[in-house]
């Protein structure tokens, strides 16, 4: 899972030393990762950073994990999100109350780092598929992350790295409209200063190398929001290949 459009984590956890050990961990492999010291603070950053997955303590300052977990599951941008909780309590009720309240699994404390990254790939695969696959495929158009390479149809498309991370990005949410924004932060980083017109550049040489004269262009350019891959252009591709 390397590159720029790797699944984005959420930890949400008070204890230091724990936070920094699992931030080490998961970018090892692969996930990018936010940090929150408690339950307002998991809320305000569950909107800025649209996590892909939660790793959620029980026991937080303010806020309970148990409560941050109802909150979260009450957002609609948050509905399908995996939250994971971390616990000491291994008790048959508090488990079943956390399942109850929204969360797709538990992890007793004290665990091992070799489960606890096991437990979340299976539940990204679960939820997320094409988060953790090597290979993708939209309609007619499949993205080989192992070889990164792209093909539409019968044809190889010969993208730049940035086009390749943009649209992997774009594939992986097809009919969600990504702002400017939001693409330069999940495609160049949040540490880098890009200007958001580059944007628009790099998607204009994505459709040019996507699309041959008559082809339907998969990439939806919305008024004054962004950009987004068109939920419907896998959807007629199915149809196309049916008829």
């Amino acid at each position: 899972m390397k590159g720029s459009t790797e699944p984005t984590v959420l930890i949400v956890e008070d204890e230091s030393a724990l936070s920094t050990l699992l931030r080490y961990n998961l970018e090892r492999e692969g996930y990018r990762v936010f940090e929150a010291k408690d339950g307002e603070e998991a809320l305000l950053l569950s909107d800025e950073a649209k996590p892909d997955l939660v790793l959620l303590d029980w026991m937080l300052p303010q806020l309970s994990g148990i409560e941050v977990c109802r909150r979260l599951r009450s957002r609609g941008h948050m509905r399908n999100v995996p939250i994971v909780m971390l616990t000491a309590r291994g008790e048959e009720p508090d488990r079943i109350r956390g399942l109850d309240t929204g969360a797709d699994d538990y992890i007793v404390k004290p665990f091992s780092m070799t489960e606890l990254l096991a437990r979340l790939r299976a539940v990204m695969r679960r939820v997320r598929p094409s988060l953790v696959e090597d290979i993708m495929t939209v309609g007619e158009i499949t993205i080989d992350r192992t070889s990164h390479r792209v093909r539409r149809a019968n044809r190889d498309i010969h993208l730049g790295p940035t086009e390749y991370r943009l649209l992997d990005q774009l594939m992986q949410h097809p009919g969600r409209v990504f702002s400017r924004e939001q693409l330069l932060d999940s495609v160049w980083g949040s540490d880098v200063y890009v200007e958001a017109r580059t944007v628009d550049v790099h998607v204009g040489r994505l459709r040019k190398a996507l699309n041959e004269p008559g082809e339907k262009d998969p990439i939806r350019t919305v008024r004054s929001a962004g950009y987004s891959f068109d939920e419907t252009f896998a959807a007629k591709a199915d149809a196309d290949s049916a008829a």
